[in-house]
């Protein structure tokens, strides 16, 4: 067969038409070079809504923009690297091809507002930075076959030193946020302690001497300030004012020197002291807003280029990166005089684009936190808050200020159909959708954080020292039942495993909430049987819904779950309670709660004679805790009602709390960018409140002496000691004294 008989008949055999082919060739890399400017200007200005928006669609539209934003970018540049003049268009405008490369290394570099979707992105920083090698080499070869014919080398060069800053600023802030290096940039230097072999080498030279020595041994002392705070947190605290600005500036300390949580450094009684003063003048929503900053900061420090930016080095090369922007853009305008064409409107607009980018990076840039906390005067601090306040982009929320909900009973009276479920299932989709069908958000009330910051302040001053304050975050309902006289009919309940006790407390709180509404006619009882009710849901759905979070203390709670959902279910269809019919369009929408419907459950399981234990009838195969949440939930309703709900909201509490301080630190980190959650609150305001566990450093270095009798004493001041008299004394000079 003849050459062109095999190329017609080939061309014959394509399914693509040549004249869509032809087009394709022509505009594959305009449409995609536009595209990726399209994805940068969506992800700086929408990327910062995952933070307060815990909407499954927003955060998926953010994740596919982010992978698409550097698929896209690598695939131009990739392009640009192979077009070789075949096409009219691309041989007329080779140089301004070459310099679309940069804006690509650019793109690649991403806005400052995103750097990494998950933790999981910051510990492969080594490919990124392998992919700034590669992708800068490959522009490298792109400008080169240009030369020596390129008109637009000077304004190439300066996009080129841009695009490579933008690159390596995320590629080293990736690197910061991994965990080790993240670990490791706050390790202070090793402590030897004091000189032990020193202080027993002269106590021994003496008993050889036969002089009657003997060792002394004090703690080491605490700072003035020290006293001062031990003072105000053992009598009654009055509640101060503290300014916006102020807050600001209390957060972005407590960050530096707490951000140790996210990676299990301990902490002394000195930050102990310092953090639970300070929370305990504030009032509820003082304490929450400086809280909200903290882990503003923190997400920040490991999902964009905050850590970068925000320094010396990282102004610097700011300033240089912007200028080459702007070098560039003039030099393009004055320089190029071809024949405009739609070449040189995508190169404008590719231009335009990374200025505004620019302009938005540095304005976000002056009007953040990061500013305030930082700039030392007063003045522009006022400045720039007064501007940050009254810009409505940039006046927004820290995080959802919202308590997600997932409910036992209402999901299994809205199941959907086995062949719809094992299709979903199939293909991946079951947690996807049924975090959108089953989940749904209550606002943070102010009352619920009223009840939390109140209730923490009180453990905390219950709370003297370390020892205490690691009893009460252990407690989980038997802190609460034990000093009470209910323990003996109740203690079974929040004696068996964390998983099983919670799943016990969630369906008895879902029956005695329904089956008892008609007696809470006292605000106070209903503001408890609300707090109840909001945080034995919210428990549930950080079981079943977040098991990383909960997986350090979860055991078996997904087999629990599934097989009480399965005990529910089969009672619900004996008892005419069938699940509602399906409907396709709730797949994709929050489920509508059947209040009433749940409502005649809970009046079906209550009727349940269940006189003899479940287990004893059923055996133990089948982990199912239905009934004996039931018996709870009869011997709840024993109680008088405005002492039931009183005791079931401190129940709740103490499990909350004891997940809070019980979730590994990791996992409290990995939620800051898909809106944040209220446990996370909870633990950080525990910490402060100096009810974490990480207060490992009780008493500090000692201070020895050898004492050989009342006239001549030989002192063998260990290292640390004088460094502290000395900051004890500073401490007193600042404070005017």
């Amino acid at each position: 067969m003849k050459p062109n008989m095999r190329h017609n008949h080939t061309s014959s055999l394509n399914p693509i038409p040549k004249s869509v082919r032809k087009l394709w060739d022509v505009w594959d890399l305009r449409v995609f070079v536009l595209f990726s400017l399209f994805l940068q200007i969506l992800l700086i200005l929408f990327s910062s809504l995952r933070k307060r928006n815990a909407s499954k669609w927003i955060i998926t539209f953010i994740w596919l923009a982010y992978l698409l934003a550097d698929w896209v970018a690598a695939f131009a540049l990739g392009l640009i690297a192979n077009s070789k003049g075949d096409t009219p268009s691309s041989a007329k405008n080779k140089d301004l091809l070459a310099f679309w490369a940069p804006f690509l290394l650019l793109h690649l570099g991403g806005p400052d507002t995103i750097t990494a979707f998950s933790l999981e992105d910051n510990e492969l920083w080594i490919r990124h930075l392998l992919g700034l090698l590669f992708q800068f080499m490959a522009a490298v070869y792109i400008f080169l076959q240009s030369l020596p014919y390129n008109e637009l080398w000077l304004p190439t060069l300066f996009m080129f030193l841009a695009g490579l800053f933008k690159y390596a600023e995320r590629t080293r802030a990736l690197y910061l946020a991994s965990m080790s290096i993240f670990k490791d940039s706050m390790l202070k230097e090793p402590d030897p302690g004091p000189n032990y072999a020193k202080l027993m080498a002269e106590y021994q030279s003496m008993n050889e001497a036969n002089l009657p020595a003997e060792i002394k041994i004090m703690k080491e002392p605490e700072t003035y300030i020290d006293l001062v705070n031990f003072k105000s947190t053992t009598e009654e605290t009055p509640v101060e004012e503290i300014d916006d600005i102020a807050m600001v500036q209390s957060a972005y300390e407590f960050f530096q020197i707490f951000k140790g949580l996210i990676v299990d450094l301990i902490f002394s009684f000195h930050d102990r002291n310092k953090s639970r003063d300070f929370f305990l003048k504030r009032n509820t929503e003082d304490a929450f807003t400086v809280i909200a900053i903290e882990l503003n900061f923190m997400y920040e420090v490991l999902y964009t280029k905050a850590a970068v930016i925000h320094s010396c080095m990282g102004y610097f090369l700011r300033l240089i990166c912007s200028s080459s922007i702007l070098i560039a853009l003039l030099l393009f305008i004055f320089s190029y005089k071809k024949k405009h064409d739609f070449d040189t409107n995508v190169t404008y607009l590719l231009l335009f684009g990374a200025v505004t980018l620019d302009f938005i990076a540095l304005f976000m840039l002056i009007f953040s936190d990061w500013s305030i906390a930082l700039i030392k005067s007063s003045n522009v601090k006022s400045m720039l808050y007064r501007t940050l306040t009254k810009i409505p982009f940039l006046n927004t929320s820290r995080w959802s200020a919202s308590v997600s909900q997932f409910n036992l009973i209402a999901f299994c009276l809205s199941r959907r159909p086995k062949p719809v479920e094992r299709f979903i299932d199939y293909w991946g989709l079951k947690d996807f959708l049924n975090e959108i069908q089953y989940k749904y958000s209550e606002p943070l009330k102010p009352w619920l954080k009223d009840f939390l910051f109140n209730e923490l302040k009180a453990k905390s001053k219950d709370a003297k020292d370390a020892k205490t304050a690691r009893e009460i975050c252990s407690s989980r309902g038997d802190g609460v039942l034990g000093q009470s006289i209910y323990y003996k009919s109740l203690g079974w309940s929040v004696e068996v495993e964390y998983d099983e006790s919670l799943i016990l407390w969630h369906i008895a709180t879902e029956i005695v909430y329904h089956t008892c509404d008609e007696e809470n006619n006292n605000n106070n009882n209903n503001n408890d049987r609300e707090l109840a009710k909001v945080i034995s849901d919210y428990m549930l759905y950080l079981l079943v819904m977040q098991p990383t979070m909960m997986s350090a203390i979860a055991g078996i709670g997904q087999i629990r779950f599934r097989d009480t959902c399965a005990e529910a279910e089969k009672f619900f269809s004996g008892s005419g309670l069938e699940p509602s019919k399906f409907n396709p369009m709730r797949i994709l929408c929050i489920l509508e709660l059947e209040t009433e419907k749940s409502k005649r459950a809970c009046y079906k399981l209550i009727g349940v004679n269940t006189k003899i234990k479940p287990i004893d009838v059923k055996g133990d195969r089948s982990k199912s805790v239905l009934f004996d949440a039931v018996r709870l939930a009869n011997d709840l309703r024993k109680l008088k009602t405005e002492k039931r709900w009183k005791l079931m909201s401190q129940v709740w509490l103490e499990l909350l709390c004891y997940a809070a301080t019980h979730c590994r630190a990791r996992s409290h980190a990995q939620p800051l960018s898909k809106g944040g959650e209220l446990v996370t609150f909870v633990w950080l305001l525990m910490t402060h409140l100096g009810l974490g566990e990480q207060f490992l450093i009780e008493a500090g270095h000692a201070r020895a002496k050898i004492i050989v009798d009342k006239n001549d004493t030989s002192d063998v001041e260990l290292q640390h000691s004088k460094i502290i008299d000395d900051n004890a004394s500073k401490d007193k000079q600042n404070l005017g004294i």
